[in-house]
């Protein structure tokens, strides 16, 4: 693995590279996409099912084709393991208690004068939830889109995931049991986003569309926000470490291969204060590498967009990895949570030797649906405000209207609206 030292000469130019490691060709998939988007808008479930044709490697006979039936999920649930299937429970569990405590509240306060301000949330009618498929199956992002959704209140949750062949993971299906999923679509890709979007005959319009996918799913996404809601523009995976030379060596590497055998564009970085560390960490990488059943995939990921970077401080590390604004960030230190208030910019933080992200991904609670590729710095994990809005309550009494009316009409009166002023003063008068 590239050890790099923030003395070197070449350092500034290698971290610029990893400060662009988000960057998308989504310009150059653009026209594709917005094609594919037209297509959906203009000849709804005709286009989606000629899309899956082209795209998915089978032909439904019509879009009836596309719905996963309820009996399906629960053949799939009963099939999987007892084990497994207490896993999966747990998991649930503990997502949905988390997010029940994210839950915002409808609020409303007076003052003397009788006048009432507040605020109302309310869940938005429908969501759009899109669950990668094609190389890998992820029944963990079912339940990080599904959980936050029901817990903020929405009633009709849609979910389309790609069907390669017509096939679908067994363990997917089980968690849509799992969830009480009703509307369960075998649609991948840009197909998706715009068919979520714009609505077909058989795929309802939704609200808010919210799921990681490939470099289509999120142009498509970009593309049609502001005719739906998205959740973010989410990347490849990645994973920042700050470490300390009291940490291990071997807990620190597979943590960054974690991240590795995700995607070959996935992005691992290490940041250390020790140059003993950084080489047993370099060391226990290739170690572990020939061991992984996505080997291949690793390799590539680690050789181009892995690296461990040597400091001259633990400061100068948090200011690098505060730049770096990583999806995932581990802090492994003697003294971790006194470095908390220094940290800025990271998806989701994970203190200490015992905090894996692994168990972020699927358990620990907090959502695994992440900002990459440094969007951090202005993008939260997803959570059960990204199915929510929110409205402004205002009551004014007469005698609230009274104390700071004229100063409303004079502020109108500048900015050349009289019929604004008139409709205060008018009540100022009476």
């Amino acid at each position: 693995m590239k050890i790099i030292d923030t003395n070197s000469s070449e350092f500034r130019d290698e971290f610029k590279e990893i400060l662009s490691r988000g960057k998308m060709d989504i310009e150059g998939v653009s026209k594709i996409v917005l094609e594919l988007l037209k297509e959906i808008r203009e000849d709804g479930d005709s286009a989606l099912v000629e899309q899956i044709t082209r795209f998915d490697r089978w032909q439904p006979q019509s879009a009836n084709d596309l719905k996963v039936s309820k009996d399906e999920m629960k053949k799939a649930y009963d099939n999987i393991d007892l084990e497994l299937k207490e896993a999966l429970h747990l998991a649930y569990d503990r997502i949905e208690d988390y997010h029940k405590k994210l839950m915002p509240k409808t609020w409303m306060d007076s003052d003397e004068n009788g006048t009432i301000l507040g605020q109302k949330v309310t869940p938005v009618d429908r969501a759009g939830l899109y669950i990668p498929g094609g190389k890998a199956a992820y029944p963990s992002s079912l339940l990080m889109n599904v959980i936050p959704a029901q817990v903020a209140g929405v009633k009709e949750i849609i979910v389309t995931t790609p069907a390669p062949d017509n096939e679908l993971n067994e363990l997917l299906l089980a968690a849509c049991h799992l969830c009480k999923l009703d509307s369960v679509f075998k649609v991948g890709g840009a197909s998706a986003i715009g068919a979520m979007a714009y609505g077909t005959k058989s795929i309802p319009k939704v609200d808010v569309i919210t799921g990681p996918g490939n470099i289509f799913v999120a142009t498509a996404k970009k593309l049609v926000y502001g005719e739906v809601n998205i959740d973010m523009i989410a990347g490849p995976s990645e994973i920042g470490i700050l470490a300390d030379e009291s940490a291990r060596a071997d807990y620190l590497a597979i943590d960054l291969l974690s991240q590795a055998e995700h995607d070959e564009m996935a992005s691992s970085i290490l940041i250390t204060t020790s140059k003993e560390l950084a080489k047993e960490v370099s060391n226990k990488v290739e170690e572990f590498l020939n061991n992984l059943s996505r080997k291949d995939i690793a390799r590539k990921s680690i050789t181009k967009r892995g690296a461990i970077i040597v400091t001259n401080s633990m400061d100068e590390a948090i200011d690098l990895m505060n730049q770096i604004a990583p999806e995932h960030l581990e802090v492994v230190t003697k003294e971790p949570m006194n470095l908390l208030n220094n940290i800025k910019h990271a998806g989701a933080i994970f203190l200490g030797e015992n905090t894996p992200e692994p168990i972020g991904d699927y358990i620990a609670g907090p959502n695994h649906t992440l900002p990459t590729g440094g969007t951090a710095k202005f993008y939260s994990p997803l959570s059960v405000e990204h199915f929510l809005k929110k409205s402004s309550i205002i009551n004014f009494s007469k005698k609230g209207i009274e104390q700071i009316g004229k100063e409303c009409a004079l502020i109108a009166d500048v900015e050349g609206l009289t019929a604004h002023a008139k409709s205060v003063r008018i009540r100022l008068e009476d």
